[in-house]
């Protein structure tokens, strides 16, 4: 029953009491926002041409782990969820790279250091970065084909849809309750503005 296989598609508080302060720093935002535009499509073209080294490509992939690990580090639900699902590996595909994460007793990910037996393989179809960033700034998942056992990738899309980063909380322990709170709802107001540039 664990072997199962399977393949199928998956679809897709204010930085100051003022509010015209607020608007006007939105405004500003969307100016400066318009002006990257032409850029943001060269750089995207460059992207799709750019393959970083092994080096480069391992130390993102730590950091990452490590990300994400926090984060589900603070999810008791979650950790039960991967404990179940340990010694797995996925691999995600995405253009030419390929990445490959494996669960530990723990309930937590590491970066496999020798390729491994993949028990779950997503394969990201956006070829273009910008494409990919467009999705996921509309808090929308990229489109992605799915292989691999059943119960694995149930467990993985629990967590996509259930865990979330408390960045509050986080940048509370470095700048204080109050100022990480003013923060989050300036940004909360750029929010919107930022998933209509990148809509259109």
């Amino acid at each position: 029953f664990f072997k199962q296989k399977t393949a199928y598609e998956i679809s897709t508080r204010d930085w100051s009491s003022d509010v015209c302060s607020s608007d006007l720093y939105t405004g500003l935002f969307m100016a400066f926002a318009s002006l990257f535009v032409d850029w943001s499509s060269r750089l995207s073209g460059v992207l799709m041409g750019f393959t970083p080294p092994d080096w480069l490509r391992h130390e993102l992939e730590d950091k990452a782990v490590l990300c994400v690990n926090h984060v589900l580090g603070q999810e008791p639900a979650a950790l039960a969820r991967l404990q179940r699902q340990k010694g797995r590996c996925i691999q995600l595909d995405w253009r030419g790279l390929h990445v490959q994460w494996c669960i530990t007793p723990a309930g937590l990910f590491e970066r496999a250091r020798l390729p491994q037996e993949t028990d779950l393989r997503l394969h990201v179809q956006q070829e273009k970065p910008w494409d990919v960033l467009q999705t996921l700034a509309q808090g929308e998942k990229p489109p992605m084909r799915v292989e691999g056992d059943v119960m694995l990738a149930a467990d993985i899309n629990w967590l996509v849809d259930h865990v979330h980063w408390d960045v509050e909380e986080d940048v509370s322990r470095f700048i204080g309750d109050a100022a990480a709170h003013h923060l989050m709802r300036f940004i909360q107001r750029l929010t919107p503005a930022l998933r209509e540039f990148v809509a259109r």
